[in-house]
């Protein structure tokens, strides 16, 4: 099937269509100013069981950083897959810096020394000796600077300690910096079937880069996180200006639940959950997409995983779609 299995960019490296995104895993963390920026408190046994599960399902692919739950979410994984580090391609990320011991985010570091010393720490907690796709995790890093740790990501390479790296950035421009570096294999940005990207997908198959989506569920609206307040640890609960279709206090926004609405019938085609639906828009999207939905339960890795096997939208139900969003 078309879904079982993509090709990361031009690094020929083989993942599985769906990855999984492993920030909820991290658990509570915040900014300096008390923001959550996790999403609630999680059971870190149940995380292991959901990897685990996801692996049988035949999920390979597995994205996190350094700054999830400020390095926890790289120590469950690790152990997760302490053992069976050679069925999957392992990404994470790097640029924040941040205190372990009260969970914070204290600011960032786009130096070179200090990627190199955040891979090294990333190691160590992820259990492994190379990570296969390293990522820079600041959108907006200057560009200039970017194309110097493009540069140090070569030397890792080179190095053997990572196998190939992108950038996770909303701007396509940012992104072509990156891809200028022969081992850069993808860029990571925010696509669902709400929020269409259509100059990085471009640019993605253009330069034969991965579209690695995060946001695919749309932070949870296309998955069925609609109404009602939120834990009070959860980044929606209190949501930053960056991130759309919440309000304080109430959860999803009305119309976005609309919009969600309007879509049901055809993201149910064929027996699929909503949040099936959206993963299925987004193989249809492009064959460069990997879309990484994030998991806090076996529950919700059953219900990802079971996307594949469905399949992607046909050309007819994505061109529907665009028609009931008027784009």
């Amino acid at each position: 099937m078309e879904t079982i299995s993509r090709t990361l960019g031009r690094s020929g490296i083989e993942v599985s269509a769906l990855g999984f995104g492993c920030w909820a895993v991290g658990g509570e963390w915040q900014d300096a100013d008390g923001q959550p920026l996790g999403w609630g408190k999680v059971d870190d046994e149940e995380s292991v069981r959901a990897v685990h599960r996801a692996l049988d399902l035949g999920v390979t692919f597995f994205d996190t950083a350094d700054v999830y739950g400020t390095g926890h979410s790289e120590q469950v994984l690790g152990r997760a897959l302490n053992g069976r580090r050679d069925q999957v391609v392992l990404a994470t990320k790097w640029g924040n810096v941040f205190d372990r011991d009260t969970r914070t985010l204290t600011g960032t570091d786009d130096t070179p020394e200090y990627a190199r010393r955040a891979l090294t720490a990333s190691l160590r907690r992820l259990g492994t000796d190379h990570i296969d796709l390293y990522q820079l995790h600041l959108s907006d890093a200057d560009p200039e600077r970017a194309a110097e740790l493009r540069d140090v990501c070569e030397e890792l390479v080179e190095q053997g300690l990572i196998r190939a790296y992108g950038w996770s950035t909303d701007d396509p421009e940012r992104a072509a910096v990156f891809a200028e570096g022969p081992h850069c294999t993808a860029v990571q940005h925010r696509l669902n079937v709400l929020q269409d990207a259509p100059h990085l997908v471009e640019l993605c198959e253009r330069l034969e880069l991965a579209s690695i989506d995060r946001s695919p569920l749309a932070m949870g609206l296309l998955g069925g996180k609609r109404r009602g307040p939120l834990e009070s640890g959860d980044i929606r609960s209190t949501p930053p200006a960056w991130l759309d279709g919440f309000q304080e206090g109430t959860g999803a926004e009305p119309e976005w639940v609309a919009k969600v609405d309007a879509l049901r019938d055809i993201l149910t085609s064929d027996g699929r959950t909503p949040a099936q639906g959206a993963l299925a828009w987004l193989w249809a999207r492009s064959p460069r997409t990997v879309p990484i939905p994030g998991f806090r339960s076996v529950a919700q890795a059953e219900e990802n995983a079971g996307a594949i096997a469905k399949g992607p939208l046909s050309a007819g139900q994505s061109a529907e779609i665009d028609r009931l969003l008027g784009r």
